[in-house]
């Protein structure tokens, strides 16, 4: 199964409503949060709508690792570890984990995580908020995702 990662780029002002409710729905509340969402017809005609505001793409077992081992909370803000990992899940690393989320046998839900991350500008900044991808950041990145969330770590 193949998993997109979504990072909202861009603020709150002047935002139409529809699109405004389609981030609320998205979980992407504040710039530079990222959520992990599954790729299906409800989520891309989601993506398709609010791809103005966000950068996504196909993100790997690695970056999601990354993500989960970095940027992963639990409630009280505490961070993920793989004593945690291996408590609630049963796998040995958050790598393992990753890998198998990515495969689709576990659901990121089972390990009881925030569902969103929330990142960090990124270091060397953005190409520009304002134009699509390949000449900003905007929309749909493909794997180049990759490198904007290792950017964001």
């Amino acid at each position: 199964m193949k998993y997109y990662a979504v990072v909202r780029l861009r603020g709150r002002h002047d935002i139409r409503r529809s699109i405004r409710d389609t981030l609320k729905m998205l979980r992407l509340h504040k710039k530079y949060h990222c959520v992990i969402v599954p790729e299906n017809e409800t989520y891309i005609g989601m993506l398709r709508k609010v791809k103005d505001y966000v950068a996504y793409g196909e993100i790997t077992a690695e970056s999601l690792a990354r993500l989960i081992r970095l940027r992963g909370r639990l409630a009280g803000n505490r961070r993920v570890t793989d004593e945690y990992i291996k408590e609630k899940t049963g796998y040995e690393t958050i790598e393992d984990f990753a890998k198998a989320v990515m495969e689709g046998k576990v659901s990121l839900k089972d390990a009881e995580m925030k569902p969103v991350f929330r990142l960090h500008p990124p270091r060397g900044g953005l190409k520009n908020i304002k134009w699509h991808y390949p000449n900003g950041e905007l929309g749909y990145q493909g794997e180049n995702i990759n490198k904007l969330l290792y950017k964001m770590r």
